[in-house]
């Protein structure tokens, strides 16, 4: 265990490592916290969407933060950091070129193929007590890893991928969690001395330059163009506007490959 986690436990299966991890933060556990999971019998996406796994096949984790350190306009980097460690953590197990596994804002890691974007892991950050003197933050991050392709759902499978099928070999879990870990100890205790790697962030962003839509609550969409991000609000910038989490349901590539978030 690194030294920066103050308790990590690991689970066969549970509801929601979220749930398990918001838990421990409520009764007063200090960060940084983890729990990870071979299955989740509830787990969860953004905007109440679900998120399975056949047990095994999935890296399933949770990190709690106690952020008090960290401008409540600046938490969202909690989510962006670990989506970057991971993400380079999976081009190292996977022995990709730098680069390859992208970001597609917010926070979800994917890779281009077919005709636009597979998506290879989700992350969920949840907030409370923002702007209080007990700010606590959960981010949520489940990799498709050792999954073989032979077994991905059949409405899922022309959409996503995994690190398995990446590599065309088998993945050990616990080798990908020890690289990410190291990567995020390095990245929080930059962001603890006010350094965030905006560069790097910024330079994984599938949606720059690219023609996106903008999925509303009620499902209508508006085409707009992406430009880049907003590394200071971590907005997603388009057109003459600057769009944050939480204003749109979801954010998808055009063309024809459509994925969740």
């Amino acid at each position: 265990m690194l030294g920066f986690i103050s308790r990590q436990e690991r689970f066969a299966v549970v509801r929601s490592t979220n749930d398990v991890v918001r838990g421990w933060l409520a009764d007063g556990t200090p960060e940084v916290c983890l729990a990870v999971a071979e299955s989740q019998s509830a787990g969860r996406g953004r905007d109440g969407r679900t998120w399975t796994a056949p047990a095994g096949a999935a890296l399933l984790l949770s990190l709690g933060f106690r952020p008090a350190w960290l401008r409540p306009e600046h938490v969202w980097r909690l989510a962006a950091l670990t989506s970057v460690a991971m993400a380079e953590a999976g081009e190292e197990i996977a022995a990709l070129p730098s680069g390859t596994i992208l970001l597609k804002w917010p926070n979800d890691l994917v890779v281009e193929g077919g005709d636009g974007v597979l998506k290879l892991a989700g992350v969920l950050g949840e907030t409370d007590g923002l702007g209080t003197d007990d700010p606590r933050a959960v981010i949520g991050i489940g990799v498709n890893g050792d999954w073989p392709r032979a077994g991905f759902p059949a409405e899922l499978a022309e959409s996503m991928t995994s690190l398995k099928e990446l590599a065309a070999r088998p993945v050990d879990h616990d080798a990908l969690l020890d690289a990410f870990l190291r990567r995020l100890t390095v990245a929080v205790d930059d962001l603890r001395k006010g350094r965030f790697d905006a560069p790097g962030w910024s330079a994984r962003q599938v949606t720059t330059d690219r023609d996106v839509d903008l999925i509303d609550a009620d499902g209508s969409g508006t085409t707009v163009r992406a430009t880049g991000v907003d590394t200071e609000s971590g907005a997603l910038l388009v057109d003459d506007r600057s769009v944050l989490v939480g204003e749109i349901a979801h954010v998808r590539l055009t063309g024809p490959v459509e994925i969740g978030v």
